[in-house]
């Protein structure tokens, strides 16, 4: 039997193990995860409700039982599953909400096969401090450079264009599963948990070379309902920039094509335009929906751009004092021009 315990979260430390095992339920898993941990739950989620009802209703006596029955079949399943092929030398960390009964339940079977096994102290909670720490308290070492411009200016592609180049991005809105606007929602995509979100946030933090810029988005301090955490916010804000530079007409155009989904649902496109922190009136909302009912999705384009979206961009621009690196021209709706821009922006950043 080789049984012991750990603190350690870091990514080294988590690197030595042969498997993360989160034996918490399907539902409390979704919501957040250590990096790379699969989900080996000994209680499901309609187990955990039953057992948690009975403890509080009834009998502990009665819950424990239960429970008992419940996590033993589920190891057994486990092992006859996921784990049948693992061979003698299978090292595995395992953890639960606070390094209680069900990992210790798991741990102490998986011990007595014979594998090398790891409880992680404190459980998922010891976890989430430590993300804490670091998003909230603690400072990045890492420098960015950031893509700006209007709405339509094809930053999300310039981005990509750049990693294609070798440039080290953060892909924010990737992350968020959102567009970083009132109509940036991903049809049939909900947007992560906001601890999920900082989960996935800090390992791709993590896996950046220090000594050289990473390429991101400027973003405001929320994209969609998720909220960039203040060690990354405040490296962000003090951030030079370039700004990618197009005509209305020409971001229209651009965005007609990456907001397909959301034209093609009348329901979020009403629901975006109630949201507008402007309102707008009931002529212009009406002479909206005609361009929507016509197919004129161009021109609707334009004219929510030039209510909405370039006076709140020009408003945010001559609020912060970042260094501009330059401008860079560009036809958004063109991959030609994407990639000429791309070199420019390459060059005006500097090596990657």
């Amino acid at each position: 039997m080789s049984l012991s315990v750990t603190e350690d979260v870091s990514a080294s430390a988590l690197a030595r193990f042969d498997m993360i095992i989160d034996v918490r339920s399907p539902g409390e898993f979704a919501q957040d995860h250590l990096p790379g941990a699969v989900n080996l739950p000994v209680l499901t989620d309609a187990e955990r409700a039953e057992v948690g009802t009975i403890y509080v209703q009834e009998s502990r006596f009665k819950a424990r039982r239960l429970g008992a029955a419940y996590v033993a079949r589920n190891v057994g399943l486990h092992l006859q599953g996921a784990l049948s092929d693992r061979e003698g030398g299978f090292a595995p960390l395992i953890y639960c909400w606070r390094g209680g009964m069900r990992s210790n339940a798991m741990a102490t079977i998986l011990s007595q096969v014979g594998w090398r096994t790891t409880v992680l102290d404190g459980g998922y909670r010891t976890y989430r401090r430590a993300v804490t720490a670091r998003l909230y308290d603690g400072t990045l070492s890492l420098r960015f450079v950031l893509l700006d411009g209007h709405t339509g200016s094809a930053k999300t592609e310039m981005l990509h264009r750049l990693a294609a180049r070798g440039f080290q991005i953060l892909d924010l809105e990737g992350m968020a599963a959102h567009r970083g606007s009132l109509f940036g929602a991903l049809a049939g995509l909900e947007q992560p948990s906001q601890k999920l979100f900082e989960s996935q946030l800090l390992q791709a933090l993590d896996a950046f070379d220090p000594a050289r810029p990473v390429v991101a988005e400027a973003e405001a301090s929320k994209i969609g309902q998720r909220m960039l955490p203040p060690a990354l916010w405040t490296r962000l804000a003090e951030a030079p920039f370039v700004e990618l530079v197009a005509g209305r007409a020409e971001r229209a155009r651009y965005l007609v094509t990456a907001y397909r989904d959301i034209i093609g649902d009348r329901a979020a496109l009403d629901e975006a335009f109630r949201r507008l922190p402007t309102h707008p009136s009931r002529e212009r909302l009406e002479n909206w929906r005609a361009l929507a009912d016509t197919g004129a999705f161009a021109d609707l384009a334009e004219a929510v751009m030039a209510m909405h979206y370039d006076p709140a961009y020009d408003r945010a621009r001559g609020k912060h004092g970042r260094l501009s690196l330059g401008t860079v021209p560009l036809a958004p709706a063109d991959p030609a021009s994407q990639e000429a821009a791309a070199d420019v922006l390459a060059a005006l950043i500097g090596p990657p």
